[in-house]
């Protein structure tokens, strides 16, 4: 998957994707597991690094978890339906958006937070 077009991507809500990169090396989250990814959420923006190796669809997936999560995280009012997700619904809801609406892009991606109730700011 080409990740060029997420760079400087604007998204509903008033958020931004800095950039989204694969690591040269695998992912540790802050309890010392492996991790999938990880964000960094800097008022409105977001970095996303992803593991290497993952397959496309993992990838998909990934991006729509990040995004939806970093999103309800950074939101100062977030959407009612989001407020009570906790990691497994996240995981549900990008597993969805990827069945629903296909491989991850800068459409698709905002296409999801609508979903969610996000809206232009």
């Amino acid at each position: 998957m080409n990740l060029t077009p997420f760079a400087h991507l604007e998204l509903l809500g008033g958020f931004l994707i800095l950039h989204v990169e694969i690591s040269d090396e695998p992912l540790i989250d802050a309890i010392g597991r492996e991790a999938l990814a990880r964000t960094s959420i800097i008022g409105r923006e977001f970095e996303i690094i992803l593991c290497p190796g993952l397959s496309g669809k993992e990838l998909s997936v990934t991006l729509y978890h990040e995004v939806l999560e970093a999103a309800a995280v950074a939101s100062d009012d977030p959407p009612e339906s989001l407020i009570e997700f906790n990691e497994g619904d996240f995981d549900a809801a990008a597993y969805a958006a990827h069945d629903q609406l296909g491989p991850a892009s800068p459409a698709t991606l905002n296409l999801m937070l609508r979903s969610h109730g996000f809206a232009e700011p």
